[in-house]
């Protein structure tokens, strides 16, 4: 297929020249582009966003990301900052900013050059209890599952300034959806997108206005075309970009609408899975396993393109995609976790001394996993944009595929501590926790012993000897 050509380029309207196309296939195929943002960092893409958990990049405090990684921009969700609404105002609605600042921004202590993109829910949301409704979501708080209007993420929008807003969808997580079902996804989430566009057109809003991403709803896109037509059509100025909830959706897309930046929605969890979708077109993504990974206690090690790709097909079995730590192969391991790698983990430690922190459960030993982990997806996108730029991409993904086994190591030890909101428990399943402590079998039986019993009648206690009882009056 022709690339795109300079003319093709130019027809973008000036609210829509955020992004910009280098290199890329008509339809479909992977491209290089570049997603400026005034003051912020240039996102050059394909890239991915920090995946963010109650304002933060797990394990990673403000003055750790900003020394130890390079990701340019985060995926922030309202539902991590709005536990108590309506009962109590949150704290980040009483943040103070100056005219032009991001209160979002100021209240998590993210740099002012980064690029915060605020979602409703998380990238892997619990599903709630309930069902949208035509004028709510539901979402899962950290004290429990709760509704938000419409018009309540709207006004968090205008009060928080993040740089990148991504318009509300009548998302379906749990189940696939019917076909009278599909329709009312469509129809609330163009009611909702047409919404939030006409309230930050008012003229008041005008300066701290966010670009918007629109979102493409998990259904086929024949059941949801009336949508899309509105969004090429009537809405194509309006929208700086594209969320995408289904991988497969991206290559039914009306012209008018690939020329925009598209942000992957759609569930992630291994390197193989970026690929394939890096090779459909996306631009942008949040990639869920890089914490998972970390929390596993496992460092990534793979590559793009693999090693030694002409030797590929003589190797006696893939190639782990990561060292679990927890492994007691690594106790006395004293070489750098990944050969090579430059980050503070790697040049600072070894596999030995992690796989000590992990056994203590020191904080330590998931702060560097981070570090690495994160540095690792550094190299590999940058790696994957030389590969496209040099025009043996699909070479690279097929030798990747070869060279690796599909999935991550199984996690062996015991990560952080889950909390509520990462997960929903149902009827009859065990603890998500195991307990602190637990009392050793011995002491538990010397105090069964030693425990004297209540409500024993003086009767049954001088019948076993225990005691004889007499007249108080001697």
């Amino acid at each position: 297929m022709a690339e795109l050509t300079p003319e093709q380029l130019e027809t973008l309207p000036d609210e829509m020249r955020i992004f910009t196309i280098q290199k890329a296939i008509e339809s479909s195929g992977p491209r290089l582009g570049r997603l400026s943002l005034a003051g912020r960092k240039v996102l050059e893409t394909p890239n991915y966003l920090g995946n963010a958990s109650r304002g933060v990049i797990p394990h990673l405090s403000p003055d750790n990301f900003r020394r130890h990684t390079n990701v340019s921009g985060v995926y922030l969700s309202l539902e991590d900052f709005i536990e108590k609404i309506p009962r109590d105002v949150p704290p980040i609605y009483n943040q103070d900013a100056a005219p032009n600042e991001s209160a979002l921004k100021r209240f998590i202590c993210l740099p002012e050059d980064n690029i915060a993109v605020l979602g409703a829910r998380r990238y892997t949301p619990v599903v709630g209890s309930a069902h949208n409704t035509d004028t709510s979501i539901s979402i899962c708080a950290s004290v429990g599952f709760r509704s938000l209007p419409v018009q309540d993420y709207i006004t968090a929008t205008l009060k928080l300034c993040p740089d990148i807003a991504i318009c509300l969808a009548d998302v379906v997580y749990d189940h696939n959806p019917s076909r009278r079902r599909m329709e009312k996804v469509s129809d609330r989430t163009f009611s909702w997108v047409t919404k939030m566009i006409e309230q930050l057109n008012r003229p008041e809003v005008q300066e701290s206005r966010p670009t918007l991403f629109a979102p493409i709803p998990p259904v086929p896109i024949g059941r949801q075309w009336a949508y899309i037509d509105k969004l090429s059509e009537e809405l194509k100025d309006e929208i700086s970009g594209l969320a995408i909830y289904d991988a497969e959706a991206i290559g039914n897309l009306p012209e008018p609408l690939t020329l925009l930046p598209r942000l992957s929605m759609s569930p992630l969890t291994s390197p193989n899975q970026l690929l394939q979708q890096i090779a459909s077109g996306y631009d942008v993504f949040i990639v869920p396993f890089i914490n998972l990974a970390s929390d596993a206690g496992i460092a990534l090690t793979f590559q793009f393109p693999p090693p030694a790709t002409t030797s590929v097909d003589t190797r006696s079995s893939p190639v782990e995609l990561g060292l679990n730590l927890w492994d007691k192969v690594y106790e006395a391991d004293v070489s750098a976790v990944m050969e090579g790698c430059s980050c503070h983990c790697c040049t600072s430690h070894h596999r030995a001394f992690l796989q000590h922190l992990l056994n203590a459960r020191e904080m330590l030993a998931w702060v560097l996993l981070q570090m690495h982990n994160h540095h690792v997806m550094d190299n590999f996108f940058a790696r994957v944009r030389k590969s496209i730029a040099d025009g043996t991409f699909e070479e690279d993904r097929l030798a990747f595929e070869r060279y690796y086994v599909p999935d991550l190591p199984e996690q062996t030890g015991l990560g952080p501590r889950i909390r509520g909101y990462q997960f929903k428990s149902g009827e009859g399943d065990p603890k998500a926790n195991p307990a602190p402590f637990t009392m050793l079998d011995a002491q538990r039986e010397g105090l069964a012993e030693s425990a004297t019993p209540g409500d024993v009648p003086d009767s049954e206690l001088i019948e076993h000897g225990f005691a004889e009882k007499t007249d108080k009056a001697s």
